[in-house]
Protein backbone atom coordinates (compact mmCIF):
# COMPACT_ATOMS: atom_id res chain seq x y z
CA UNK A 1 0.00 0.00 0.00
CA UNK A 2 0.98 3.64 -0.04
CA UNK A 3 1.92 5.23 3.30
CA UNK A 4 0.94 8.87 3.69
CA UNK A 5 2.82 10.14 6.76
CA UNK A 6 2.55 13.60 8.31
CA UNK A 7 5.44 14.41 10.67
CA UNK A 8 5.94 17.44 12.89
CA UNK A 9 8.78 18.31 15.25
CA UNK A 10 6.16 19.67 17.67
CA UNK A 11 4.49 17.70 20.45
CA UNK A 12 0.85 17.19 19.47
CA UNK A 13 -2.48 16.62 21.16
CA UNK A 14 -6.09 16.21 20.04
CA UNK A 15 -6.95 19.07 17.68
CA UNK A 16 -3.36 20.21 17.08
CA UNK A 17 -2.76 22.11 13.82
CA UNK A 18 1.00 22.42 13.30
CA UNK A 19 3.54 22.79 10.49
CA UNK A 20 5.41 19.73 9.34
CA UNK A 21 6.20 17.51 6.36
CA UNK A 22 3.85 15.13 4.52
CA UNK A 23 5.39 12.27 2.57
CA UNK A 24 4.05 9.41 0.49
CA UNK A 25 6.12 6.25 0.20
CA UNK A 26 5.59 2.52 -0.36
CA UNK A 27 4.47 0.94 2.90
CA UNK A 28 2.50 -1.69 4.74
CA UNK A 29 4.02 -4.20 7.16
CA UNK A 30 5.09 -6.73 4.52
CA UNK A 31 6.41 -3.96 2.28
CA UNK A 32 8.45 -2.36 5.05
CA UNK A 33 9.97 -5.75 5.85
CA UNK A 34 10.68 -6.42 2.16
CA UNK A 35 12.35 -3.02 1.66
CA UNK A 36 14.65 -3.64 4.63
CA UNK A 37 15.50 -7.14 3.39
CA UNK A 38 16.37 -5.63 0.00
CA UNK A 39 18.63 -3.03 1.66
CA UNK A 40 20.50 -5.94 3.25
CA UNK A 41 21.02 -7.57 -0.14
CA UNK A 42 18.15 -10.08 -0.29
CA UNK A 43 15.57 -10.29 -3.09
CA UNK A 44 12.11 -10.73 -1.54
CA UNK A 45 8.92 -11.43 -3.48
CA UNK A 46 5.68 -9.84 -2.33
CA UNK A 47 2.34 -11.67 -2.24
CA UNK A 48 -0.34 -9.01 -1.93
CA UNK A 49 -3.23 -7.28 -3.68
CA UNK A 50 -2.42 -4.20 -5.77
CA UNK A 51 -4.97 -2.43 -7.94
CA UNK A 52 -4.54 -1.69 -11.63
CA UNK A 53 -5.25 1.97 -10.93
CA UNK A 54 -2.65 4.72 -11.36
CA UNK A 55 -1.53 4.40 -7.72
CA UNK A 56 -1.06 0.66 -8.21
CA UNK A 57 1.08 1.13 -11.32
CA UNK A 58 3.20 3.67 -9.42
CA UNK A 59 3.59 1.22 -6.53
CA UNK A 60 4.65 -1.65 -8.80
CA UNK A 61 7.23 0.61 -10.46
CA UNK A 62 8.56 1.72 -7.05
CA UNK A 63 8.89 -1.91 -5.93
CA UNK A 64 10.83 -2.87 -9.03
CA UNK A 65 13.23 0.06 -8.60
CA UNK A 66 14.04 -1.29 -5.13
CA UNK A 67 14.66 -4.81 -6.44
CA UNK A 68 11.46 -6.36 -5.07
CA UNK A 69 9.76 -9.14 -7.02
CA UNK A 70 6.12 -8.28 -7.83
CA UNK A 71 5.50 -11.00 -10.43
CA UNK A 72 3.31 -12.98 -8.02
CA UNK A 73 1.18 -10.10 -6.69
CA UNK A 74 -2.56 -10.34 -7.29
CA UNK A 75 -3.57 -7.45 -9.57
CA UNK A 76 -7.25 -6.56 -9.34
CA UNK A 77 -9.16 -4.74 -12.08
CA UNK A 78 -11.83 -3.41 -9.73
CA UNK A 79 -10.18 -3.06 -6.31
CA UNK A 80 -8.24 0.17 -5.61
CA UNK A 81 -4.71 0.19 -4.23
CA UNK A 82 -4.76 0.32 -0.41
CA UNK A 83 -3.49 3.26 1.66
CA UNK A 84 -2.31 4.04 5.18
CA UNK A 85 -2.31 7.45 6.83
CA UNK A 86 -0.48 8.43 10.01
CA UNK A 87 0.30 11.57 12.00
CA UNK A 88 3.52 11.63 14.03
CA UNK A 89 4.68 14.34 16.44
CA UNK A 90 7.64 14.84 18.73
CA UNK A 91 5.70 12.77 21.28
CA UNK A 92 5.35 9.77 18.95
CA UNK A 93 2.51 8.36 16.86
CA UNK A 94 -0.62 10.50 17.32
CA UNK A 95 -3.09 8.60 15.14
CA UNK A 96 -3.19 6.28 12.15
CA UNK A 97 -5.78 4.76 9.82
CA UNK A 98 -5.11 1.72 7.63
CA UNK A 99 -7.35 1.30 4.59
CA UNK A 100 -6.56 -2.31 3.68
CA UNK A 101 -10.01 -3.15 2.33
CA UNK A 102 -8.72 -4.36 -1.03
CA UNK A 103 -6.29 -6.78 0.62
CA UNK A 104 -9.11 -8.10 2.79
CA UNK A 105 -11.46 -8.40 -0.22
CA UNK A 106 -8.85 -10.30 -2.24
CA UNK A 107 -8.66 -12.96 0.49
CA UNK A 108 -6.83 -16.16 -0.40
CA UNK A 109 -6.30 -15.04 -4.02
CA UNK A 110 -2.99 -13.55 -2.89
CA UNK A 111 -1.82 -17.05 -1.85
CA UNK A 112 -2.36 -18.69 -5.24
CA UNK A 113 1.37 -18.75 -6.14
CA UNK A 114 1.98 -20.92 -3.05
CA UNK A 115 -0.59 -23.44 -4.31
CA UNK A 116 -0.39 -23.46 -8.12
CA UNK A 117 3.25 -24.52 -8.41
CA UNK A 118 4.65 -21.04 -9.04
CA UNK A 119 6.26 -21.00 -5.59
CA UNK A 120 4.90 -24.19 -4.08
CA UNK A 121 1.97 -26.58 -3.79
CA UNK A 122 0.26 -28.73 -1.19
CA UNK A 123 2.49 -31.68 -2.19
CA UNK A 124 5.67 -29.58 -2.35
CA UNK A 125 5.13 -26.62 -0.03
CA UNK A 126 7.40 -23.59 0.05
CA UNK A 127 10.27 -24.41 2.40
CA UNK A 128 11.89 -21.00 2.63
CA UNK A 129 11.14 -17.99 4.77
CA UNK A 130 7.73 -16.28 4.79
CA UNK A 131 7.14 -12.95 6.54
CA UNK A 132 3.44 -12.89 7.32
CA UNK A 133 1.58 -9.60 7.78
CA UNK A 134 -1.30 -9.43 10.28
CA UNK A 135 -3.32 -7.18 7.96
CA UNK A 136 -4.94 -10.34 6.56
CA UNK A 137 -8.43 -11.23 7.79
CA UNK A 138 -8.98 -13.37 10.87
CA UNK A 139 -10.46 -16.12 8.70
CA UNK A 140 -7.51 -16.17 6.29
CA UNK A 141 -4.96 -16.18 9.11
CA UNK A 142 -6.78 -19.14 10.67
CA UNK A 143 -6.70 -20.96 7.32
CA UNK A 144 -2.96 -20.26 6.98
CA UNK A 145 -2.33 -21.68 10.46
CA UNK A 146 -3.82 -25.02 9.38
CA UNK A 147 -2.77 -25.00 5.72
CA UNK A 148 -0.31 -27.57 4.31
CA UNK A 149 1.00 -24.78 2.05
CA UNK A 150 2.77 -23.28 5.09
CA UNK A 151 3.75 -26.54 6.81
CA UNK A 152 7.41 -26.44 5.71
CA UNK A 153 8.03 -22.69 5.83
CA UNK A 154 10.13 -20.68 8.26
CA UNK A 155 7.17 -18.52 9.25
CA UNK A 156 7.89 -15.05 10.69
CA UNK A 157 4.72 -13.30 11.86
CA UNK A 158 4.04 -9.65 12.70
CA UNK A 159 0.75 -7.96 13.60
CA UNK A 160 -0.09 -4.86 11.58
CA UNK A 161 -0.98 -2.95 14.75
CA UNK A 162 -2.07 -3.58 18.34
CA UNK A 163 -5.67 -3.37 17.14
CA UNK A 164 -5.09 -6.41 14.93
CA UNK A 165 -2.80 -8.41 17.25
CA UNK A 166 -5.52 -10.81 18.39
CA UNK A 167 -5.99 -11.92 14.77
CA UNK A 168 -2.73 -13.83 15.19
CA UNK A 169 -4.12 -16.12 17.90
CA UNK A 170 -4.45 -19.13 15.52
CA UNK A 171 -0.75 -18.82 14.68
CA UNK A 172 0.45 -18.53 18.28
CA UNK A 173 1.04 -22.26 18.63
CA UNK A 174 2.11 -22.94 15.01
CA UNK A 175 5.18 -25.21 15.29
CA UNK A 176 7.23 -23.23 12.73
CA UNK A 177 6.16 -19.69 13.63
CA UNK A 178 8.24 -16.90 15.18
CA UNK A 179 6.14 -13.97 16.40
CA UNK A 180 7.45 -10.38 16.45
CA UNK A 181 5.31 -8.18 18.70
CA UNK A 182 5.57 -5.12 20.91
CA UNK A 183 4.63 -5.15 24.60
CA UNK A 184 1.03 -4.09 24.01
CA UNK A 185 0.52 -6.70 21.29
CA UNK A 186 2.13 -9.39 23.44
CA UNK A 187 -0.24 -8.67 26.32
CA UNK A 188 -3.24 -8.83 24.01
CA UNK A 189 -2.14 -12.19 22.59
CA UNK A 190 -1.12 -13.67 25.94
CA UNK A 191 -4.08 -12.11 27.80
CA UNK A 192 -1.56 -10.89 30.32
CA UNK A 193 -0.63 -7.65 32.07
CA UNK A 194 3.15 -7.83 31.78
CA UNK A 195 5.01 -4.58 32.35
CA UNK A 196 8.27 -5.60 30.66
CA UNK A 197 9.18 -7.37 27.43
CA UNK A 198 10.80 -10.38 29.21
CA UNK A 199 7.66 -10.89 31.30
CA UNK A 200 5.49 -10.69 28.20
CA UNK A 201 7.72 -13.16 26.35
CA UNK A 202 7.36 -15.63 29.23
CA UNK A 203 3.59 -15.16 29.15
CA UNK A 204 3.48 -15.97 25.43
CA UNK A 205 5.52 -19.14 25.95
CA UNK A 206 3.05 -20.11 28.68
CA UNK A 207 0.22 -19.67 26.15
CA UNK A 208 1.89 -22.17 23.80
CA UNK A 209 4.13 -20.04 21.60
CA UNK A 210 7.29 -21.69 20.32
CA UNK A 211 9.33 -18.56 19.71
CA UNK A 212 8.66 -14.85 20.20
CA UNK A 213 10.44 -11.51 20.09
CA UNK A 214 8.96 -8.68 22.16
CA UNK A 215 10.00 -5.03 21.88
CA UNK A 216 9.14 -2.13 24.17
CA UNK A 217 10.29 1.07 22.51
CA UNK A 218 13.55 2.26 24.08
CA UNK A 219 13.32 -0.25 26.93
CA UNK A 220 14.62 -3.82 27.11
CA UNK A 221 13.55 -6.19 24.36
CA UNK A 222 13.33 -9.97 24.71
CA UNK A 223 13.62 -13.11 22.62
CA UNK A 224 12.12 -16.29 24.05
CA UNK A 225 12.42 -19.79 22.62
CA UNK A 226 10.66 -22.81 24.05
CA UNK A 227 13.22 -25.00 25.77
CA UNK A 228 15.97 -22.37 25.55
CA UNK A 229 14.68 -19.64 27.83
CA UNK A 230 14.58 -15.85 27.49
CA UNK A 231 17.35 -13.49 26.46
CA UNK A 232 17.19 -9.69 26.54
CA UNK A 233 18.78 -6.72 24.79
CA UNK A 234 18.85 -2.97 25.40
CA UNK A 235 18.17 -0.70 22.38
CA UNK A 236 20.73 2.05 21.75
CA UNK A 237 19.63 5.50 22.93
CA UNK A 238 18.83 7.73 19.94
CA UNK A 239 16.79 10.82 19.14
CA UNK A 240 13.51 9.51 17.70
CA UNK A 241 12.47 11.30 14.50
CA UNK A 242 9.97 8.72 13.16
CA UNK A 243 8.22 5.60 14.40
CA UNK A 244 6.15 4.15 11.52
CA UNK A 245 8.01 1.09 10.21
CA UNK A 246 10.37 0.67 13.17
CA UNK A 247 9.01 -2.73 14.19
CA UNK A 248 9.13 -3.96 10.62
CA UNK A 249 12.77 -2.85 10.33
CA UNK A 250 13.54 -4.70 13.58
CA UNK A 251 11.98 -7.91 12.23
CA UNK A 252 13.76 -7.74 8.87
CA UNK A 253 17.14 -7.02 10.44
CA UNK A 254 16.70 -9.96 12.83
CA UNK A 255 15.88 -12.27 9.92
CA UNK A 256 18.97 -11.11 8.00
CA UNK A 257 21.23 -11.57 11.04
CA UNK A 258 19.99 -15.12 11.58
CA UNK A 259 20.41 -15.97 7.91
CA UNK A 260 23.99 -14.83 8.29
CA UNK A 261 24.57 -17.30 11.12
CA UNK A 262 24.38 -14.87 14.06
CA UNK A 263 23.77 -16.24 17.56
CA UNK A 264 20.53 -15.46 19.41
CA UNK A 265 22.18 -12.61 21.31
CA UNK A 266 23.93 -11.18 18.26
CA UNK A 267 20.78 -11.36 16.11
CA UNK A 268 18.75 -9.54 18.76
CA UNK A 269 21.38 -6.81 19.12
CA UNK A 270 21.64 -6.41 15.33
CA UNK A 271 17.87 -5.97 15.09
CA UNK A 272 17.79 -3.43 17.93
CA UNK A 273 20.61 -1.45 16.34
CA UNK A 274 18.88 -1.42 12.93
CA UNK A 275 15.58 -0.26 14.45
CA UNK A 276 17.35 2.48 16.42
CA UNK A 277 19.14 3.67 13.29
CA UNK A 278 15.81 3.73 11.45
CA UNK A 279 13.88 5.75 14.06
CA UNK A 280 16.75 8.21 14.32
CA UNK A 281 16.35 8.96 10.61
CA UNK A 282 19.91 7.99 9.73
CA UNK A 283 18.80 5.78 6.83
CA UNK A 284 16.37 6.45 4.02
CA UNK A 285 12.73 5.42 4.08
Amino acid sequence: MWDIIGRSSSAMRLGSDVPGRITRLPGGVAMNIAMTLARFGLRPAILTAIGRDAEGEELIAACRRMGLVTDHAYRSDDLPTDRYMAIEGANGLIAAIADAHSLEAAGDKILRPLADGSLGSADAPWSGLIALDGNLTTQLLAEIAASPLFAAADLRVAPASPGKAERLAPLLTHPRATLYVNLEEANLLARSHATTAPEAAEALLARGAGRVLVTDGGRRAAEATRGAGVITGQPPQVLVTRVTGAGDTFMAAHIVAERGGASRDAALQAALHAAATYVSGDIGS
